[in-house]
């Protein structure tokens, strides 16, 4: 055997250990966690999906958790993630008036905390990845004035206002924007305005009963912060035979699969569709720059769109998409978007 050919026989393995991952000389892919509030939520299954595919593409490492809305279980998950060498955390806080401290913890350690879906209050966030939830309550409210108009011919008659988690800023943003609609129509008039603990399904259906036979089933309108609480809002109306948008208006938001059957069943009126996935897909792309530009400053490496003053500093914030569904444009926003098929919402015929 040449020379030569000793040669080309020793550089082939090398030639193939420089193309394998940098594991083998030490640059270990870069570590990125993503913390959720909860995944009682159909969508969250999403969110998880969605980000960790994006991340893993873009060549992180995904740790991912969740934490049953329970704000001192988020605690612990999240200190937990510090000691796993994570260098960016993307939380969605399950206390939004609290969860400043955890970012003060991780910035001692020199890690950074991207905010996702609920703004965190009086903490030095480094980055948020939102929609923007006051536009999401808007866009309800503006839905229901056109439902009053077309059915009962004017803007009057008593509204219910079905709140999630209390002092959750999500929540606060939400409600703040269906509020500006409702108290700029003197002919409404707000007889419910609950907050639920957890975003419970079943609350919110307790909530409903409760209003119907305080007020003789004559509530005609009902806006819900999120789809779990329209659900239970539906179920209420439903044991009443009120479930039925020629009746009774109902607005839910995060688009899961049985609120879409609701509209497309004429049960509910509105559903807003927060896109997940641009939301999700976002949040793990900015994670990942930031993990691999430690030194930089979030502005220096990511486009946003404002400035978020949250109490404690101004948070770069970039905004995703958000779209409005009724039944008459379920094809054209729900199933051409691919977020559910033909059969999934409308069934086999």
């Amino acid at each position: 055997m040449s020379p030569t050919t000793l040669k080309v026989l020793f550089a082939a393995p090398a030639l193939a250990i420089f193309a394998m991952s940098g594991k083998a000389f030490g640059a270990d892919p870069v570590k990125v966690c993503f913390l959720l509030k909860t995944m009682q939520e159909e969508r969250y299954q999403r969110d998880k999906a969605d980000f960790t595919a994006k991340a893993e593409s873009l060549g992180a490492e995904v740790v991912f958790d969740s934490a049953n809305n329970d704000e001192q279980a988020q605690l612990s998950k999240f200190e937990n993630m510090l000691s796993k060498g994570c260098k960016v955390i993307v939380l969605q806080p399950v206390n939004t008036g609290t969860a400043g401290n955890m970012v003060k913890t991780a910035h001692e350690e020199d890690v950074k905390v991207v905010g996702y879906d609920s703004m965190l209050v009086n903490g030095p966030l480094d980055l948020m990845v939102m929609q923007d939830s006051w536009a999401v309550g808007k866009l309800q409210g503006e839905a229901m004035l056109d439902w009053f108009n077309k059915h009962k011919g004017k803007v009057e008659g008593k509204v219910a206002l079905i709140m999630g988690q209390p002092g959750d800023s999500n929540a606060a943003a939400m409600s703040s924007g269906a509020l500006d609609i409702i108290k700029n129509n003197p002919g409404l008039e707000l007889v419910v305005e609950q907050s639920h603990q957890g975003w419970s399904t079943d609350k919110a259906m307790a909530t409903t009963e409760n209003a119907l036979t305080k007020y003789k089933n004559k509530v005609d309108a009902f806006i819900c912060n999120n789809s779990g609480m329209a659900r239970g809002v539906v179920a209420a109306l439903d044991a009443q035979g009120l479930a039925n948008t020629d009746k009774v208006f109902v607005a839910g938001s995060d688009a899961d699969l049985a609120n879409i059957q609701y509209v497309a069943q004429g049960k509910q009126t509105v559903e807003i569709w927060k896109k997940v996935k641009p939301l999700a897909e976002t949040a793990a792309e900015v994670a990942v720059k930031l993990a691999q530009n430690p030194d930089k400053k979030p502005t220096e490496i990511i486009k946003v769109d404002k400035m978020v003053n949250n109490g404690a500093v101004d948070v770069p914030t970039v905004v995703t998409e958000i779209v409005p569904v009724t039944k008459d444009n379920l094809d054209s926003t729900i199933i051409a978007g691919g977020l559910y098929t033909k059969e999934q919402v409308y069934g086999s015929k």
